[in-house]
């Protein structure tokens, strides 16, 4: 295979969903950090969402994969937890993406502005865990709807 370049590593990883958030790709919430060739090896530096998140092992196996299936055959995985991940690297289209799948993205007031369902701003804080460690339980009074909050990191 001819050596892929940077922008195509980076187009393949784009379509590699979040296991915890299929909606969302790996880079659309800002995990992986760098990609790069070193000699005839890739390396894909990912920063987890906080060092204890259990899907880890389950996110460099889906890089991997990712990755052979389009002809690369050495990789390197590189595990970068400083700086910590937080929710400012989410892209753009990522927090439009986590809102359309019905999880209000991160908000710097710490709590979202509306509901992510019918776009009421009446909304009230039921729990700071949800399904996740990185995200709340809130529910419109709208609308009357639970949902996911992510939470700022």
């Amino acid at each position: 295979m001819t050596r892929a370049t940077i922008d195509e590593v980076w187009a393949w990883l784009a379509e590699v969903p979040d296991p915890e958030i299929p909606a969302i790709s790996l880079v659309d919430l800002g995990i992986i950090r760098a990609v790069d060739w070193d000699g005839d090896t890739l390396a894909v530096t990912v920063t987890p969402t906080y060092s204890g998140c259990p899907a880890t092992s389950l996110i460099n196996f889906e890089i991997e994969r990712a990755l052979r299936e389009h002809g690369v055959e050495k990789i390197a995985l590189k595990r970068q937890i400083s700086p910590p991940w937080t929710t400012d690297w989410l892209s753009e289209e990522g927090r439009a993406k986590l809102e359309a799948y019905g999880i209000a993205p991160p908000q710097p007031a710490g709590g979202p502005d509306k509901c992510p369902h019918c776009g009421g701003t009446n909304v009230e804080r039921i729990s700071q865990f949800g399904s996740t460690p990185c995200k709340a339980q809130w529910r419109c009074k709208d609308c009357l709807e639970p949902f996911d909050y992510f939470k700022c990191i």
